[in-house]
């Protein structure tokens, strides 16, 4: 049972270099900018080895993550490109992504890839405030992201979004209302904006542990993210999903596929990917997997879900967009023992006002998704 309608793919390629380490990261990256090269031969070798993964679909959406793919050069990139089209078909008018770092992001770099395919950059900006991106172990200064902003622009990207976090260390409500003020006066097409989270294991986790830092209490965030569903609203963005804000028809194709539960391939170190009844992931090591490619051979672990596996991610996804959870959909794909499961189960929280029913749909509302987590959670059906 494949819960997507198969038409169109997606590629993820993850560059998992960084010239320094985020105090919040807990992504896969190292610094390691000298395995660059060989990463880089490993990708199109990965491609070329995996290109019938997800059955020769044609490709609408390529993605670039990290870690940091500006620190690729224009050629390197030009391997990465030349391996997609030889072993995929992408589509004329496909979504083509790079995230980077605002330093990286000068007028030589835009000149340098000005003849590369991509239409679309994801800056990570996170904050325009000095000592916000000092304490978080962030490379560029406020004036760097407002600069490359303005570079990208004149080097005739289109469809520019920028990151954004809340809830930084000390972080007050007006501080917060300046960098989001600030954010939304550069007109991006897309904005992504996340309360900050300790994971535990970083280094912001460990300042936390320690009583380094001061913590923004749950009050506080709630009152920040209200205030920014009120000033995106008011700047013309739609809230497409809980983290997701976009100007009409700048929603973030890759991501939203990701919601829709579409099929994609993960290239490269602890990369993703997902077939539809399946989930397999790289190995989380640079060398294991560029040696291991070398050779000839992949090194990942896979996950075959089964119906259950499959209406929880399916609940977990769908609440979190404004399109929310389909009933109808749910009675066609699954079993009748799910959908009573979360007629039962979703009922208390129509009655508290933290999900709304309309249509036969089920909405987060304002409050809901402040308790997101333990929602999506008590919905999910347990074996």
């Amino acid at each position: 049972m494949n819960l997507f309608i198969k038409s169109m793919a997606g590629i993820y390629i993850h560059i998992p270099f960084c010239k320094q380490r985020c105090t919040y990261c807990d992504f896969y990256t190292q610094v390691a900018p000298q395995m660059t090269p060989d990463l880089v031969n490993a990708l199109c070798r990965e491609m070329e080895m995996r290109s019938d993964y997800n059955q020769h679909e044609t490709i609408d959406t390529i993605y670039f993550g990290g870690g940091t793919p500006s620190l690729l050069s224009a050629s390197q990139f030009n391997l990465i490109f030349a391996a997609i089209f030889s072993y995929y078909t992408v589509a004329p008018d496909a979504e083509i992504t790079f995230e980077a770092n605002p330093d990286d992001l000068s007028p030589e770099f835009f000149s340098e890839i000005r003849n590369l395919p991509f239409n679309r950059i994801s800056m990570g900006i996170q904050s325009f405030d000095n000592n916000d991106l000092k304490a978080i172990n962030r490379r560029h200064s406020g004036e760097q992201a407002v600069d490359a902003v303005r570079y990208a622009r004149e080097a005739g990207f289109k469809n520019i979004s920028i990151d954004l976090i809340y809830g930084l260390p000390g972080q007050s409500i007006e501080a917060w209302e300046k960098q989001l003020d600030k954010g939304l006066s550069l007109h991006p097409e897309h904005i992504s904006i996340y309360g900050l989270t300790y994971e535990k294991g970083t280094k912001l986790w460990k300042q936390r542990e320690k009583g380094l830092i001061e913590v923004v209490d749950e009050d506080r965030m709630i009152e920040m993210y209200e205030l920014l569903i009120s000033k995106i609203a008011q700047a013309g963005y739609e809230a497409y999903e809980i983290s997701n804000f976009a100007k009409p028809g700048y929603r973030s194709r890759h991501n939203s596929a990701y919601w829709k539960l579409a099929p994609y391939t993960g290239l490269g170190p602890s990369a993703h990917s997902f077939d539809g009844n399946s989930r397999q992931w790289n190995v989380s090591s640079t060398r294991k997997y560029i040696d291991a490619i070398q050779q000839g051979n992949l090194l990942f672990e896979k996950e075959v879900l089964n119906d259950t596996d499959k209406f929880n991610d399916f609940i977990m996804i769908s609440l979190r967009t404004r399109e929310g959870l389909n009933f109808e959909t749910i009675k066609q794909i699954f079993d009748s023992k799910y959908t009573e499961h979360l007629k039962s189960f979703a009922q208390k929280y129509i009655d508290s006002g933290h999900i709304i029913s309309e249509n036969k749909r089920l909405f987060l509302s304002l409050k809901g998704i402040h308790i997101s987590d333990a929602i999506i959670s008590d919905l999910m059906y347990i074996e």
